[in-house]
C-alpha cells in the first residue's frame, strides 16, 4: 500500500473537510424510492449496506446521507467517505489508523459517519468491518458492494444482528419518469409521452446517469460500463473467476433468451462444461445481479426448490425489441414488478408472474387477448385462489369473464 497514494485520494474524495468550502453534490440529485426506505433505519446502531448493480445510484445515496448529515450540522472532520475500487488491498483498519493520523483519536463522546464504497473488493471485508464495527460504536457505517455482499455464508455470520442490506435497483419506470421531469396527472392526456418515455426506458434500462442519451450511447454505456466490467472485471476479482470467457458464454445464452427454462444437464453438455461449473457460475451471475432467477410456484417450499426454474437477464438487449417485442415485453414487467415466482404445471400450463406476500397472479400479453389466452389463468385461479388476479396488456383495456386486462403503464403507475 502506498500511504502517499491513499492520502492523496482521501484528500479529494472527501471535500467538505475543506475550510470554509461548502459541500455540493455535483449532479441534481433526484429522490428515489428506497431512500425514505433507507432513513427509516439510519439511526439505528446497525450498518447500512447497500447493494446492486454498477452504476444504479448507490454512491450517490451515500453523497445525499452526506449532505443531510452536513445540513443537520454534524461536524465535517467527523464525516468520512473511502471507496475501495481502487485500492482493493487496504485493510479497513489502517484506513482507521489514516483518519485518525489527519484528525486525532476517535473520541468517543463524539458521533463519526463512514461511508465505505465497493467494500466488496477487499478481502474477507466483512471479518474486517466487524473488528472496527466492536470497536467503535459510536461510528455509524454505510457500506455499498456491486455484488451481492452475502453470498458467501461465513460472511453473514460474521455480521449477523450487525447490519441491515438493502438493495438499489435501477430507476423504476415511475422514477425513470419522474427524472425525465414527467408529472403523471392525467395519463389520458398524457399517453403519447408516457409511451414514448417507454420506449426510451427499454433502451436505457433504468440506469439514471443516461436518462437523457440516445440509443447508440445507452448501447455502449451498458456494454462496456456495466456488462463487460462485471464479466471481466468485478467476477474476475470477486469470485476468482478462472475463465471469463465462459460466464459470458452463460450471460449471452439468457441476454439473447430472456426467460427461458434452463436444465442444467442438457446446457451443461452444450457448454462442455460440468454441471458443477455451471451451477457456481449461474450463482456468481445472480449474485452480481446480472441475471434473475425465478422459481416455479407451488404451495410446497420444498417442491419450489426442486421444479424448474426460468431465467432473465435483469439488462434488455436492445436487439430484441424490435425482433422479439413479446418476450422483451414481459422482462420489463418482470423485472418492474420484481417477480420471484412463475407457475407452469405438467399440462405446460403457465403463468409469467406469481407474487406472493398477497398471492397475486399476473399474465402478460403485449398483443391481442382473446378468451383462449387466459385459460392458464384460469386453471391457476382455479387451483390456487388468488387474491389477485390479470392480465399486464401493452394498451388493451376490458374485462373477459371477470379477468381485468389492464394497460401496463396504468398498472405501474397506480393508476388502474
Amino acid at each position: 500500500m502506498n500511504r502517499e497514494i491513499v492520502q492523496n485520494y482521501i484528500r479529494k474524495a472527501n471535500p467538505w473537510w475543506h475550510e470554509g468550502k461548502e459541500f455540493e453534490m455535483g449532479v441534481k440529485y433526484k429522490e428515489r424510492e428506497t431512500y425514505n426506505e433507507i432513513m427509516k433505519f439510519f439511526s439505528a446502531r446497525q450498518v447500512i449496506a447497500l447493494t446492486g448493480l454498477r452504476r444504479v445510484g448507490k454512491t450517490t445515496i451515500m453523497v445525499k446521507i452526506i449532505k443531510q448529515a452536513l445540513e443537520k450540522k454534524t461536524k465535517k472532520e467527523n464525516i468520512f467517505y473511502f471507496s475501495f475500487d481502487e485500492f482493493s488491498e487496504i485493510r479497513i483498519m489502517d484506513l482507521a489508523e489514516i483518519y485518525e493520523n489527519i484528525f486525532g483519536k476517535i473520541r468517543k463522546s463524539d458521533k463519526y459517519f463512514m461511508f465505505f464504497d465497493e467494500i466488496q473488493k477487499v478481502k474477507n471485508w466483512s471479518e474486517q468491518l466487524k473488528v472496527v464495527y466492536d470497536l467503535y460504536p459510536n461510528i455509524k457505517f454505510v457500506i455499498s458492494g456491486s455484488e451481492s455482499l452475502f453470498i458467501r455464508k461465513k460472511s453473514r455470520e460474521s455480521l449477523a444482528g450487525r447490519i441491515y442490506e438493502f438493495k438499489i435497483s435501477p430507476l423504476s419506470f415511475a422514477e425513470f419518469l419522474e427524472f425525465k421531469d414527467v408529472k403523471v396527472r392525467n395519463i389520458f392526456l398524457q399517453k403519447e409521452e408516457i409511451m414514448s418515455g417507454f420506449k426510451q426506458f427499454l433502451m436505457i434500462n433504468g440506469f439514471p446517469e443516461i436518462v437523457n442519451s440516445n440509443a447508440e450511447e445507452a448501447k455502449r454505456y451498458i456494454k462496456e460500463g456495466i456488462i463487460e466490467k462485471i464479466l471481466y472485471r468485478d467476477l474476475v476479482e470477486v469470485f476468482d473467476v478462472k475463465n471469463p470467457a465462459l460466464i459470458k458464454s452463460i450471460f449471452n445464452v439468457i441476454y439473447n433468451e430472456p426467460g427461458q427454462i434452463i436444465e442444467i444437464q442438457e446446457l451443461s453438455k452444450e457448454l462442455g462444461v460440468s454441471r458443477q461449473t455451471l451451477s457456481i457460475y449461474l450463482e456468481y451471475l445472480e449474485e452480481s445481479f446480472l441475471i434473475k432467477k425465478l422459481y416455479n410456484f407451488s404451495k410446497n417450499a420444498r417442491k419450489t426448490e426442486r421444479r424448474l426454474k426460468r431465467y432473465y437477464s435483469s439488462l434488455i438487449n436492445p436487439l430484441l425489441i424490435e425482433s422479439n417485442f413479446s418476450k422483451v415485453f414481459e422482462q420489463f414487467l418482470v423485472i418492474q414488478l420484481d417477480a420471484e415466482f412463475f407457475w407452469r404445471d405438467v399440462f405446460k400450463n403457465e403463468v409469467d408472474i406469481v407474487k406472493t406476500d398477497i398471492l397475486t397472479a399476473i399474465e402478460v400479453k403485449s398483443g391481442e387477448i382473446k378468451m383462449r389466452d387466459l385459460e392458464s389463468l384460469k386453471r391457476f385461479i382455479e387451483k390456487f385462489k388468488p387474491k389477485k388476479a390479470c392480465v399486464l396488456s401493452y394498451d388493451i383495456e376490458k374485462e373477459i369473464e371477470k379477468i381485468k386486462i389492464i394497460p401496463f403503464y396504468k398498472y405501474l403507475l397506480g393508476k388502474h
